[in-house]
């Protein structure tokens, strides 16, 4: 294979729906540029792109496929992501290391939910997008209603450059208004026939054509004077127009295409192989120092792995994009982000599970290697005095959460081992030892996506494991001041063990003034304040331990004791055994004993003398609150509003953004255990959301009295 130069590389995602046929576009790019012989089928299992064991059970995309085609002396590195939404880790990172994204639509169904979702990422990266209508040969395909569809959600920037004369089961051919031709194809698609549009089309086409010269002349100021002269312009004119369009995002090409039948492939690639913009016309990526990185060969070589494939008999192919340099066989690299030094015994191109050996790879472009000691996703390789790192991918919030166990206790460890491998293909799963909730969690996008995980520990690692519903992180806190004593006392032959505690409790909040003095059943207790100290809790919130000892009745050296006994019961809450937060605590008298005091005394006098004042202080839960947003189509707007406020969801807002609704809420973590195969459910799965923390509120009297009644029988059978 030839070495290409950066000026002729592009690299593209190809995103859309499930159902819209990517993965059989795939095979057809691949079969035009003669990287595969015959074109594969997902019903028989041999497809270049889902070749994963669990891809060919599920019968459609789990994780991104890397390929290339050679197309008239210029390399499309090419990457097909799964449509569905809980999948999405693997659209995020293809758009990162890509420059175009191709949104394909089923021709049945036009822009679906997952549409919607790939183009709200298109539009945070700044990427360009071609629309490619597929599926033109389904009885129910309506191409004008699509287009109508786009512009209705896309506005005027979509701009057509093919329509097919007909749809259905007949359709075998379309008007290209860029050439101005009309291409017809065989039973057997392939190399079309070309030739000059019909009479009867040609008005519509010069209608179409007009609207596409405008558009490309919009993003260049001499082509738009000379489109006013000549009011039009030439072929490599428009071209060079449609490219500046395509990467300011002026202009949404829309291309057809039927993948299945290989009809219309041919010339989709030319247009990717003559518009579509080369690596080094794009933005420049930058580091996470935010020093520019150009794609320049001959610039220091870093290279950044973006995607981890864990394949049988090879263990780990890595995935990388050369940001910069030149990558050569045999090169010695250092690892930015570990501290290691690694060799690129191998490069290789890929197709899917075919990989292409090659002797180097120049910036911008796409490959993989096997065999790495030390290298994560996510990591930079650099040659010597070279010391970038990049960071530039952000992926989305888990939405759906599950606690996980083996059936068999003694492969725990072997469990979390395969989990913390298997995040490496796809940082999306986000694995958890809670220590709060004693639970190890695993949080994904979705119920299927977490489904996924248990079938591969099941299938591939022969790992038998239970999901269950997570607990909820609940806290809790006080809303008055109380107060209470302990004395803690044991003799037991020897030295005893002696020490008194008195405190007061009550509510903290930011600014709060200094104590000075209180009052209980009609006693005022006067504060003389000799020392604050302000714990910031790792769980969120904060402790005050305030020392208001006079005269000595507690010596200073067991103040830490008493704070350490303090915090014990602030970790396991007396309502829920939950963390406690946001509580002041003023120590102001207490007893000790010349012999039989001593720290563990007064840590046991502290604990149990907080623990009285806090469940006298109006104690009170508080549940995490979520903000969550959800993207609904119109008609399904009022069952997802009734079904979030029977989730104690409390409506925020809404607005419609381009075809759909956004509904925003704020809905306890509680409520959401279920949410995205409920929502899936109630809007035939046409519907996605967001959720991220939002902070902790307390909880109604009846779900309290609830919860502490269930804690109370779980200390009972504990016990």
């Amino acid at each position: 294979m030839k070495v290409y130069q950066t000026n002729e590389i592009k690299n593209i995602a190809l995103l859309g729906n499930d159902g819209s046929g990517k993965t059989t576009l795939t095979e057809a790019l691949l079969y035009e540029s003669g990287i595969i012989k015959r074109r594969g089928r997902i019903t028989a299992k041999n497809t270049v792109s889902d070749y994963f064991p669990v891809e060919q059970e599920y019968g459609y995309s789990v994780f991104s496929t890397v390929f290339h085609v050679e197309w008239n002396g210029k390399k499309l590195n090419i990457i097909d992501c799964p449509g569905s939404d809980d999948f999405v880790g693997a659209a995020i990172t293809a758009l990162n290391v890509t420059d175009t994204a191709i949104l394909l639509l089923n021709g049945q169904y036009g822009p679906e939910v997952g549409t919607q979702n790939h183009f709200r990422y298109t539009e945070k990266l700044g990427k360009p997008v071609i629309f490619l209508v597929n599926q033109l040969d389904s009885e129910k395909c309506d191409f004008d209603h699509v287009l109508e569809q786009l512009k209705e959600n896309y506005g005027s920037k979509v701009v057509p450059v093919q329509y097919p004369l007909s749809t259905g089961p007949g359709f075998n051919s379309l008007i290209d208004v860029l050439l101005m031709k009309k291409y017809s194809w065989g039973p057997d698609g392939g190399a079309p026939t070309i030739e000059d549009i019909p009479a009867e089309e040609m008005e519509k086409a010069q209608e179409w054509h007009k609207t596409l010269v405008e558009a490309a002349a919009e993003h260049d100021e001499s082509l738009m004077e000379k489109f006013f002269e000549a009011e039009s312009l030439t072929e490599d004119e428009m071209r060079e127009g449609i490219r500046k369009g395509l990467a300011a995002r002026g202009m949404f090409p829309v291309f057809c295409v039927c993948a299945g039948k290989d009809m219309g492939v041919r010339r989709l690639m030319e247009f990717l192989g003559n518009v579509v913009p080369f690596v080094d016309e794009m933005p420049v990526v930058h580091n996470t120092r935010g020093v520019p990185v150009p794609p320049d060969p001959n610039g220091p070589t870093s290279l950044y792995f973006f995607k981890t494939a864990v394949e049988p008999h090879i263990g780990d192919v890595q995935y990388f994009k050369v940001m910069s340099g030149v990558v050569h066989e045999g090169d010695d690299l250092n690892n930015a982000d570990r501290g290691s030094k690694e060799r690129m015994a191998q490069l290789y191109v890929c197709a899917g599970a075919t990989r292409e050996k090659v002797d180097e790879l120049r910036a911008g472009d796409i490959g993989c290697t096997v065999k790495l000691k030390d290298v994560k996703t996510g990591n930079t390789l650099n040659s010597k005095d070279c010391e970038n790192r990049f960071n530039f991918i952000k992926y989305p919030n888990p939405k759906y959460t599950r606690a996980i166990k083996p059936v068999n206790e003694a492969d725990t460890e072997k469990m979390m081992a395969v989990l913390n491998r298997m995040r490496e293909e796809d940082p999306t799963w986000v694995v958890e030892q809670s220590k709060e909730l004693r639970q190890i969690l695993v949080h994904g996008q979705g119920e299927f996506h977490l489904r996924t995980l248990k079938w591969r520990l099941e299938n591939n690692e022969k790992l038998q494991v239970q999901f269950y519903e997570p607990k909820i992180p609940y806290r809790e806190t006080i809303t008055k001041a109380a107060r209470a004593d302990y004395r803690h006392k044991k003799q037991s032959g020897g030295a005893g063990q002696f020490g008194e505690v008195h405190l007061i409790v009550e509510p903290y909040y930011e600014g709060m003034p200094a104590p000075e003095t209180y009052k209980f059943n009609g006693q005022e207790y006067k504060m003389n304040v000799k020392s604050t100290e302000v714990i910031d809790l790792e769980w969120g919130g904060k402790l005050v331990f305030v020392n208001s000892v006079v005269g000595g009745a507690i010596d200073t050296r067991f103040m830490p004791a008493i704070l350490k006994g303090i915090m014990s019961r602030m970790e396991q809450g007396p309502l829920t055994g939950s963390y406690a937060r946001d509580v002041r605590v003023i120590v102001y008298d207490g007893k000790m004993h010349p012999v039989d005091s001593n720290e563990i005394s007064f840590m046991l006098a502290g604990r149990h003398a907080f623990s009285e004042a806090f469940k006298n202080a109006g104690p009170k839960i508080l549940e995490p609150i979520y903000d969550v947003e959800v993207f609904v189509p119109s008609d399904k707007l009022g069952d997802v509003m009734s079904d979030m406020q029977g989730r104690r969801g409390m409506i925020m807002g809404m607005t419609s953004e381009k075809g759909y609704e956004k509904l925003s809420a704020k809905v306890p973590l509680k409520e959401m255990s279920n949410y995205s195969t409920a929502l899936s459910s109630l809007t035939g799965g046409r519907a996605s959301f967001i959720m991220k923390f939002a902070s902790y509120e307390l909880v109604p009297t009846d779900v309290q009295t609830k919860l502490m009644k269930e804690f109370e029988e779980q200390e009972k059978d504990e016990a």
